[in-house]
C-alpha cells in the first residue's frame, strides 16, 4: 500500500472511532446514570455507578406513569405504522407499476411532501382535528402521524417496485389473478426487504416524534404519549430532584429503538442495497 493510502486509511478510521465514540457516549453514559442512585448523581453526576439502583426503573414507570406512555406509543405507533404501511405500499405499487394519466405528477406532489415543513402545518392541522373531534385522541394523532409519514414511504417504495420484475407480474393476470391478488400475494412478499427498510425509519421517526403530539395531543394527560411523558418527567425535577428516574424514563425509551436497530438493521442494509444491484 502506497503512503498516501495509508495516510487515508489512518484518517479515515480514527474519523470513523471517533464519530463512533461520539453516537455511542451519550448513550453508554445515560445507561450508567440509570444505575445510579439519586445522591451520587448530584455529588458527581460524571462518575461511575456505586452500586445498581433498579428503583429508579421502579419509580420512572410507576410514579411518573411511564408505563402508560409507553403503551398509549405502542398503541399510536400500531395504527399509524400499519396504515402508513399499507397506504404507501398500494400507492408506490400504483405509481410505479401501472401507467395512468398524471401519474408523473401524483409522484412529484409525493416528493415535494417530503420537503414540506411540519412546522408549517401545526396551526392547520390543530383546527381540521378540532373540527373533526379528533383533537387530544390518539385517533387524531394516528392520522397525523400516516399523513406525515406517507411521502417518505411512497418515494422509497416506488423506487423499490420499479426494480421488481415485471414477468412475475404478466405470468399473474395470465393465471387470472386480480390486481388485489397479485399485489397482496406476490408483490408484497417480493417487496419485503424495501418494506421492512422504510418500516423501521417509520418506526424510529414515529416513536420519537415530540412536536405533533406536544401540539396536538396536549388536552388530556391520559393519552399522552412517551416523549410527551419523558418532557413532563424533565420538568418534575425541579420541584423533585429524582434524576436516577429521569436517567431509567430515558434508557426505557431507547430501548425500543435499538432492539428494532439491532434486530433489522441486515435487512435494512439489503433494503437500501437491493434496488441498486438488481
Amino acid at each position: 500500500m502506497r503512503e498516501p493510502e495509508r495516510v487515508l486509511n489512518v484518517f479515515a478510521h480514527s474519523f470513523l472511532v471517533l464519530w463512533s465514540a461520539l453516537a455511542a457516549g451519550p448513550v453508554i453514559w445515560v445507561v450508567l446514570a440509570s444505575l445510579r442512585p439519586h445522591a451520587d448523581l448530584v455529588s458527581d453526576p460524571f462518575g461511575l455507578p456505586t452500586g445498581l439502583a433498579w428503583e429508579n426503573f421502579a419509580h420512572a414507570w410507576t410514579r411518573a406513569d411511564i408505563g402508560r406512555y409507553t403503551l398509549n406509543s405502542v398503541i399510536v405507533l400500531a395504527g399509524s405504522l400499519s396504515g402508513t404501511m399499507l397506504l404507501g405500499a398500494m400507492a408506490a405499487y400504483a405509481l410505479a407499476r401501472f401507467d395512468f394519466p398524471g401519474r408523473r405528477l401524483v409522484h412529484l406532489l409525493f416528493a415535494g411532501g417530503m420537503m414540506f415543513p411540519v412546522f408549517l402545518a401545526l396551526v392547520p392541522l390543530f383546527f381540521v382535528l378540532d373540527n373533526l373531534g379528533l383533537l387530544h385522541t390518539r385517533r387524531g394523532l394516528i392520522l397525523v402521524y400516516i399523513a406525515y409519514s406517507l411521502p417518505f414511504t411512497t418515494f422509497f417504495l416506488v423506487t423499490f417496485f420499479r426494480t421488481l420484475p415485471t414477468a412475475v407480474q404478466e405470468a399473474a393476470a395470465l393465471d387470472g389473478a386480480s390486481h388485489t391478488r397479485t399485489f397482496f400475494q406476490i408483490m408484497m412478499p417480493m417487496a419485503r426487504p424495501g418494506l421492512i427498510s422504510v418500516g423501521v425509519f417509520n418506526v424510529l421517526g414515529q416513536w420519537n416524534q415530540f412536536v405533533l403530539p406536544r401540539v396536538l395531543n396536549a388536552g388530556d394527560p391520559d393519552d399522552a404519549v412517551l416523549p410527551q411523558g419523558l418532557a413532563a418527567l424533565m420538568v418534575q425535577q425541579g420541584y423533585e430532584g429524582d434524576w436516577g428516574a429521569l436517567y431509567a424514563g430515558v434508557t426505557m425509551a431507547m430501548l425500543p429503538v435499538l432492539v428494532v436497530h439491532v434486530t433489522f438493521q441486515r435487512q435494512v442494509r439489503a433494503g437500501l442495497t437491493a434496488g441498486a444491484v438488481r
